[in-house]
């Protein structure tokens, strides 16, 4: 039987995450009906792009509810910009459709509470894509953790780090306003707190953290020009006094840098209308964070220790996973094109509370996001796998709760007090999660 799907949000993320696989590999059992974005033109290169997206409808934000009308989709996909999400969500579970949302599922508490009761009201439910639960090396975690390894989990230490390139692209496009992506807590760092809420398996119940912009913004200590505000990289009088730029364009463009956080195609209005990923770090505007650090107290005990940093020389994270019965290590480098040394084999380390230590070699899988991707799209377009003995695929209570403990890390920073995880998933809410 085939399952159709209508695209909220024609974005990069879109084409290359769902719209591709869709009108490829998973055609044969799914059909894309309806293109919906704020900016026709988006809609027109996807197509171009993709000749077998001809028949599919378009809509222009605003036409949503025409579109669920013409096109009756079984099921809604959501990559517009995170702010957005929440509009898309709601108008489909009040039809009863499906949501397929990527991260983060909304930018606030306040409206993964909206989510939350209004799938609980539903026959439609929520996904969200969490792609990283799927890499290798974090199955193989899950796995541990549900052998008894370790024991009960008693502390995890999580550092994430991010390198000048990728770093930096967020504060040059619109996720460096917090009213468009909640801040980089919630963007960036519900990826890392579903992670560990899903390897534990424990509901987070308060935070504290401190945050700073440390680097970006017109304060930044490399900025070149503190004078002038609004400048674009493509354009910018001071691009070869800056450390950012030129790290990563040389003056010969041959030599740049490309990967899909920032479209160098895209700029000066050649495809997308009004939209430029080329803003200056530096700018005024720019109102979230880049430096935190944080804990977190679970419902069973558990104690987390956060940090994450948008400006480091590489990337990748170190986690540490405590119990009463051992310890697990692990050291991921990413992007390791974009460090000038080399870069050893991640391995998962095994430390039995009393005995020798064992050294994990996992089997890789390829695809983006460490090999996830291909096996989270398998999971949403042709059924969880059955051979699977443990859930994986999250729903909207996972979504929400990444979204509190985000905020609440915000909040904290800002605050300088814990936060309860439900002052921000009131107790009310609190009963629909756990029912």
């Amino acid at each position: 039987m085939m399952k159709t799907f209508a695209i909220c949000g024609v974005s990069n993320r879109a084409m290359s995450m769902f719209i591709q696989p869709l009108v490829t590999e998973f055609s044969e059992r799914n059909q894309i009906v309806g293109l919906l974005d704020s900016d026709l033109r988006r809609i027109d290169i996807c197509k171009e792009r993709f000749p077998e997206l001809a028949a599919a409808n378009s809509y222009k934000d605003g036409q949503f509810e025409q579109m669920i009308q013409e096109t009756k989709p079984d099921a809604i996909i959501v990559v517009s910009r995170d702010d957005t999400h929440i509009d898309y969500i709601l108008k489909a579970l009040a039809k009863d459709i499906d949501v397929i949302t990527e991260k983060p599922m909304v930018t606030t508490s306040k409206d993964a509470v909206k989510v939350l009761e209004a799938e609980k009201k539903s026959k439609g439910k929520v996904t969200v894509a969490f792609n990283y639960r799927y890499s290798p090396y974090h199955r193989k975690i899950k796995e541990m953790v549900l052998e008894g390894k370790i024991g009960r989990v008693t502390s995890v230490d999580l550092n994430w780090y991010i390198d000048t390139y990728h770093g930096a692209s967020y504060f040059k496009r619109w996720n460096r306003q917090r009213e468009f992506s909640g801040g980089l807590s919630i963007h960036k760092s519900t990826h890392h707190f579903d992670l560990v809420n899903w390897w534990i398996d424990q509901y987070p119940e308060e935070v504290f953290s401190y945050g700073a912009l440390n680097y970006y913004g017109p304060d930044g200590e490399l900025n070149p020009d503190p004078s002038t505000d609004n400048r674009y990289c493509g354009t910018c009088h001071v691009q070869n006094d800056c450390d950012y730029y030129m790290r990563w364009n040389p003056r010969t463009l041959q030599s740049a840098v490309k990967d899909d956080h920032i479209k160098m195609d895209e700029m000066n209005d050649k495809q997308y209308t009004g939209y430029r990923p080329d803003q200056c770090i530096f700018d005024s505007e720019i109102n979230i964070e880049d430096t935190y650090t944080a804990t977190v107290k679970y419902n069973k005990g558990a104690l987390l220790s956060y940090s994450i940093n948008f400006s480091v020389p590489y990337e990748g994270y170190r986690l540490a996973i405590n119990g009463t019965k051992g310890r697990i290590e692990t050291q991921e480098w990413h992007a390791p094109s974009r460090v000038p040394f080399e870069v050893p084999e991640q391995t998962i380390d095994y430390y039995p509370l009393f005995g020798s230590k064992e050294i994990i070699h996992v089997v890789q899988t390829p695809g983006g996001h460490g090999g996830g991707d291909p096996i989270l799209l398998n999971d949403i377009f042709l059924g969880v796998d059955p051979r699977r003995n443990y859930e994986i695929l999250a729903g909207a209570e996972a979504g929400a709760y990444t979204i509190a403990v985000g905020e609440g890390v915000w909040k904290s920073a800002k605050e300088n007090r814990p936060i309860k995880i439900e002052e921000l998933l009131n107790a009310e809410q609190k009963n629909i999660i756990q029912q």
